[in-house]
């Protein structure tokens, strides 16, 4: 079990499947210094347990997902504070965590909170759901990882204009242009969410930390790389007793529909 939190509620099942919620309604779910810091000690502590397959996050209180950084904390950091990598560390953290990270948003997610939700490997988002980068509008640019995420997921040019535009969008066009996996009513957010992490849970844990290792590297390596380590990678899960347990339990599957 993991300790209790200020700024989080965690919940977990018995098939390893992680929920952590953002509790800070009051401020729609806003990203202060603290509760950075408790995400931070939540994943620390769950990075080291085999028992963890999944991971989501998702908001308290319907109205947010995570609005943003808290724009009273922001608004008083200096050049000392953006150098630390306060929030893109964090998220990089994420982006790195072992096994699968699910985002179920709900309402604003916004700043702070698109790029949290980026660092996931999936999203799914409710009918309210509503995406956005507004930093210029602020005076700064969005700094968690947005400017090389963000164009990952929908490619430069869409990147560009809501980088640049600070525009806001809805759930329907953020599945239009791939920033999010799955929309549905909001209602079955978190039950779509988990049903994802429970469908991720169900493979070979160690082979979906290699899977997501190598999708992770590849942005980072040239083709050759890539392909070695998958190689290697597979190498070594072809020695894996767990695959030899479930490809002798697809063949006898495969037998007994056949006899």
């Amino acid at each position: 079990m993991t300790d209790s939190f200020a700024t989080l509620l965690v919940e977990e099942d018995d098939r390893g499947v992680v929920c952590c919620t953002f509790n800070r309604p009051e401020v729609r779910n806003a990203l202060n210094l603290e509760m950075v810091r408790e995400v931070r000690r939540l994943l620390e502590q769950l990075a080291t347990r085999d028992d963890v397959r999944a991971l989501i996050f998702t908001g308290a209180g319907g109205q947010a997902f995570v609005s943003g950084a808290d724009i009273a904390e922001l608004r008083e950091r200096g050049r000392a504070e953006a150098l630390q990598r306060i929030n893109n560390s964090l998220f990089r953290e994420i982006e790195q965590f072992p096994v699968p990270t699910i985002a179920a948003v709900r309402g604003w997610a916004l700043g702070g909170g698109c790029e949290l939700a980026m660092a996931c490997d999936l999203r799914v988002a409710g009918e309210s759901a509503r995406f956005g980068q507004p930093e210029v509008r602020l005076g700064i640019i969005p700094g968690a990882g947005a400017t090389y995420r963000l164009p990952r997921l929908v490619g430069m040019g869409r990147a560009r204009e809501l980088i640049f535009t600070g525009r806001i969008i809805d759930a329907s066009e953020a599945l239009a242009i791939g920033l999010v996996n799955y929309v549905v009513p909001d209602d079955e957010v978190l039950a779509k969410a988990r049903a994802l992490a429970e469908e991720i849970a169900e493979a070979s844990p160690l082979a979906v930390r290699f899977a997501k290792m190598a999708l992770n590297a590849t942005a980072e390596m040239s083709t050759d790389a890539a392909l070695t380590l998958e190689t290697l990678m597979q190498a070594v899960l072809f020695e894996d007793e767990e695959k030899y347990r479930r490809m002798t339990a697809f063949l006898e599957r495969r037998r007994a529909r056949k006899s």
